[in-house]
């Protein structure tokens, strides 16, 4: 079978597999407790995994080429996907902080304290990544390949991330606590730190272009060719290898999109909820994290908590979610009052019984109010017809 006709059957699998996700993620989103996460965490993984597989977006893989066959054209998809997304953080942030010279950061922005633990742990993650042969994102996407060492990768790095939680208190009282939040904005404003971080990967750009040793072939130059058919266009999006620069672009321009997300997004972040889950769920961590859940980026975090103040006898209250949560639901005491019961037969009397109050905070960039209603709903209906006897 010839050339053109591989790549038509590429492109009808590509559009067949780009139809079949979008029905999946309407199908993500119209279901009754449907998080309004799903269906954009699937696009945007899906778009991610396009992107570096056919541009070959992989930390390991570029750097290791850089330094052992000075083969640094490829570098530029990782400097292009910083410039692009400087753009429009820029632009991002200057929406939710017009002013950034004050106190606060943009939510859920990946700013934190720069400190000790964070190279070490940087020095770490890259001798895990020489030793494993690929990030953890890569691990999970050669799964689907057939790769299985990947599973033992992915398996020591929720070792790991159990590991980070025991010692993570005594790392972030001595070092990370009274460490510095640099943020290039805060000293000089939006536009001179975006001009300051382009100039500076444009340099590096110039010196990526003059040491790059990368001999040119038939699988990395399809940039010029033309599209006249839908063959061409197969072959250009399926067969041949994205330009770093395209690859960059559009990894950048994901990312962005990305953080209309208020979590974290990756494959990292999910590893690390899951073991911090699972541990704390057999009570083997700490009672208190200190300030884990004020960090961002791949750490896990709590997107929603439960605060019980009818401890402390009040009857209503409104509490106030504090970022990077989304939700918070609160509880008040239970207190005998007065109410309207109807029978059976729709007749209507007043009785004592005992009613407790529930109020929910969100936050609206996660998810719309008739989630939230419907949840609470939900929880109305289970305190009120569920059978708790039957559990005690």
């Amino acid at each position: 079978m010839n050339v053109a006709a591989n790549s038509l059957r590429s492109v009808w699998f590509a559009f067949g597999t780009f139809i079949a996700l979008v029905i999946l993620a309407f199908g993500l989103a119209s279901r009754q407790t449907a998080d309004p996460n799903a269906p954009v965490s699937l696009l945007i993984g899906a778009a991610l995994g396009l992107a570096f597989e056919r541009g070959r977006f992989c930390f390991f893989c570029i750097f290791r080429e850089a330094f052992e066959e000075q083969k640094t054209r490829q570098m530029l998809s990782i400097v292009t996907a910083i410039a692009v997304g400087a753009v429009g953080y820029a632009l991002m942030f200057g929406l939710y902080l017009p002013n950034p010279k004050g106190e606060g950061l943009p939510p859920a922005a990946h700013i934190s304290p720069v400190s000790l633990p964070l190279i070490l742990g940087a020095f770490a993650f890259g001798i895990g990544m020489v030793l494993s042969g690929a990030c953890i994102s890569g691990h999970l996407y050669r799964i689907g390949q057939g790769y299985l060492r990947a599973v033992p990768a992915l398996v020591g790095s929720l070792v790991g991330f159990g590991l980070g939680f025991f010692t993570w208190n005594t790392l972030y009282l001595e070092q990370v606590s009274e460490s510095p939040v640099l943020w290039l904005p805060r000293w000089f404003g939006y536009s001179a730190s975006l001009l300051l971080t382009l100039v500076v990967l444009v340099f590096v750009g110039w010196l990526l272009v003059r040491w790059d040793r990368t001999t040119d072939d038939a699988s990395t130059t399809s940039t010029t060719a033309r599209v006249r058919t839908a063959a061409d266009l197969g072959d250009l999006l399926l067969v041949r290898r994205w330009s770093p620069i395209a690859t960059g672009a559009i990894v950048g321009g994901i990312g962005i999109a990305a953080y209309l997300r208020t979590t974290p997004l990756g494959v990292t972040s999910q590893l690390s909820t899951i073991s911090r889950s699972v541990l704390d769920s057999r009570n083997a961590l700490p009672e208190v994290l200190h300030g884990i859940d004020m960090m961002r980026g791949c750490v896990a975090i709590v997107t929603s908590t439960i605060t019980n103040n009818g401890s402390a006898g009040s009857v209503l209250t409104m509490p106030i979610i504090n970022q990077p949560q989304v939700a918070i639901l609160s509880t008040d005491a239970i207190v005998r009052k007065p109410v309207v019961v109807t029978a059976n037969d729709g007749s209507e009397s007043i009785a004592i019984h005992p009613v407790g109050n529930l109020a929910m905070a969100w936050d609206h960039r996660a998810f719309d109010g008739a989630y939230a209603a419907r949840f609470l709903s939900r929880i109305k209906e289970i305190l009120e017809t569920h059978d708790w006897s039957a559990e005690i």
